[in-house]
């Protein structure tokens, strides 16, 4: 039944996520919940947050309305991504410390694996650390994706519309339709994001989305070979994972914390060789169309699993490298007012 309604599901996420942004973004500017201008920001007014509330909230009540909660490890994902969201919001409202933060999200994380949504690589006790640190790496990695307008909408929606069609294929369909809304959801959230944004997502939405595509993903490789298991988290993740990546290696390379804020992401490195703000998310989101369309192409049988793992992660290897190369540190005269580029606070 969740395959036949899931068009329609997924269409009404996104009017739903649309429509409900907007009462949203009246109660941010009233209660002051907004992203204000300072330091490398480049937004000249407050922004509300918020949005990523109307992404979780259409997301969770229409899987829930459609599908239920009879699949367990579906149950314990929206569950635990409920939480981190809730942690989103309070983090946005009143910055927690990283370790509050940490803490939080690992607990979320083992919720889920409780509930049965674990690796399955070394087929003993490793599995489930590995399987926590896993999500919580990637959530995180999610998160410091949203650090420019429309960016990690585009990445969503197509990195969840490839995941739910690999969940049907591989007769998950109460997981297939939470991929479908949340896809629609992030579309129907992109008219108030997309450059100049009007409105931000927040923590509340990228951690919400961060940790339902991961999650997601492990489910969907759980119990298959090791190549199988590497090209399956890897491509949904794709524009995460070498985001972070090049981050992670830039600011060691600078002598800099890891931790650190900073306008050094791959969305700024692509500003600094050109591309306008609307430009950068659509490049992300059809990346992270390839990626998807990779991995379906492994489920399906095209592509073998092995050339998927070995094609996904030296692309990610190749792009971390290049990306290196570009000076994001040095101003240039053409970014001095780039549209709504925001600094990551981690």
């Amino acid at each position: 039944m969740s395959g036949v309604l899931t068009p329609a599901a997924c269409g009404a996420a996104c009017v739903l996520t649309a429509l409900t942004s907007v009462p949203l973004k009246r109660l941010a500017l009233r209660w002051g919940f907004t992203d204000r201008p300072g330091g490398h920001k480049a937004h000249a007014r407050p922004t509300p947050y918020l949005g990523g509330i109307a992404i979780a909230l259409v997301t969770v009540v229409t899987t829930v309305t459609v599908a239920g909660l009879a699949d367990r490890r579906l149950t314990a994902i929206l569950l635990a991504a409920t939480a981190v969201a809730a942690l989103g919001l309070i983090d946005d409202i009143a910055s927690l410390p990283a370790l509050t933060r940490l803490i939080v999200e690992t607990v979320a994380a083992t919720g889920v694996v409780l509930g049965g949504v674990q690796l399955t690589v070394t087929g003993g006790w490793p599995d489930a650390p590995l399987t926590i640190v896993w999500i919580v790496v990637v959530t995180n990695s999610f998160n410091l994706l949203d650090n420019m307008d429309g960016a990690l909408g585009a990445v969503t929606a197509a990195s969840a519309t490839f995941l739910a069609a690999i969940a049907f294929l591989l007769t998950q369909p109460a997981l297939g339709l939470f991929l479908a809304v949340l896809a629609g959801a992030a579309l129907g959230f992109l008219p108030h994001n997309w450059a100049p944004a009007k409105m931000f997502m927040g923590d509340s939405g990228s951690l919400f989305i961060g940790f339902g595509l991961t999650c997601s993903a492990i489910v969907l490789v759980s119990g298959r070979g090791p190549d199988t298991v590497v090209a399956g988290l890897l491509l949904p993740t794709f524009v995460a994972t070498v985001d972070t990546g090049v981050v992670f290696l830039s600011r060691l390379r600078a002598g800099r914390s890891p931790l650190a804020g900073g306008t050094d992401h791959v969305s700024h490195r692509l500003r600094r060789l050109g591309f306008d703000t609307r430009l950068v998310a659509v490049v992300l989101g059809l990346i992270a169309m390839l990626a998807g369309a990779l991995c379906t192409s492994m489920v399906v049988g095209l592509v073998p699993p092995l050339t998927a793992a070995i094609v996904g992660a030296g692309t990610a290897v190749a792009a971390v490298a290049l990306l290196q190369g570009v000076n994001v540190h040095q101003p240039r005269r053409a970014l001095d007012n780039p549209p709504r580029i925001r600094e990551r606070r981690r």
